[in-house]
């Protein structure tokens, strides 16, 4: 056993999946009525603070990540971010197999109410088997490092024609402690009308479900498909550290 996975069981809780028992306890009635106002939902904390830690501590790592990008140099912003390669750390592999059919009901209705074919099957696995098919081979989920003065300009996650519509970021420091700004935002377009932009201060652990492209809205003809991009806000002191869990691989 590596000396990294070592350092992952010894911050893991003995008994029942963690990971499960987290995801669970959020009230997801609430979340979705949330998502479904706002295009985004706060979730209960999903990694610990040690766990965290641990997770920022491995961005250094290069050999668990498949590239790297400057913000700054492609001008998204100012950071920088890397791509995991497989495998993944235990808590991005399991929250993403634990989050996916939370989140699937909800992406089924919103195709539906679109009029679009939703085409995910129950599992992560078969959705992800369906991409590769499709030439979208490359792992999605990021670690993303900002220090002050770095931000994120808004955006859409779209990496081919197979895409889930959220997706899931977690905050991996505590604001007012670790960094102060690093808000994350989200603009919606409205239909026939200024877009609505929406401010969350993410808690340590804490995930934040988001639209990854657009998300139906009601309009006089029915529901319309509303755009939405997200992004973070200066940081004003400090850094900070987030996981970011994509459910579809890349081209």
């Amino acid at each position: 056993m590596s000396a990294a996975s070592t350092t992952v069981n010894t911050i893991a809780e003995p008994g029942e999946d963690q990971f499960a028992r987290r995801v669970a306890s959020a009230d997801w009635a609430s979340v979705t009525e949330e998502v479904d106002e706002y295009g985004c939902a706060l979730l209960p904390r999903l990694l610990t603070p040690e766990q965290c830690r641990w997770l920022a501590d491995r961005y250094d790592e290069s050999d668990r990540f498949r590239s790297t990008v400057d913000m700054r140099r492609h001008r998204f912003g100012s950071g920088e971010y890397r791509y995991f390669d497989r495998p993944f750390p235990e808590p991005v592999q399991r929250l993403r197999e634990e989050l996916y059919p939370r989140l699937l009901p909800i992406a089924r209705d919103w195709y539906a109410r679109l009029g679009r074919e939703a085409e995910w099957p129950d599992t992560l696995e078969e959705w992800l088997a369906i991409c590769h098919e499709a030439g979208q081979r490359r792992p999605a989920p990021i670690l993303l490092r900002y220090g002050t003065g770095d931000w994120n300009a808004l955006h859409r996650d779209l990496f081919g024609e197979k895409v889930f519509p959220l997706q899931v970021v977690i905050n991996l420091n505590a604001p007012g402690e670790d960094h102060t700004g690093g808000e994350f935002l989200l603009v919606e377009q409205r239909p026939r009308a200024q877009s609505r932009g929406t401010s969350v201060l993410i808690p340590q652990g804490h995930g934040l479900i988001f639209t990854t492209r657009d998300r139906p809205v009601r309009s006089k003809r029915g529901w319309s498909a509303s755009p939405v991009r997200h992004g973070v806000s200066a940081i004003r002191s400090g850094s900070r550290y987030t996981l970011g869990l994509v459910f579809h691989d890349a081209t």
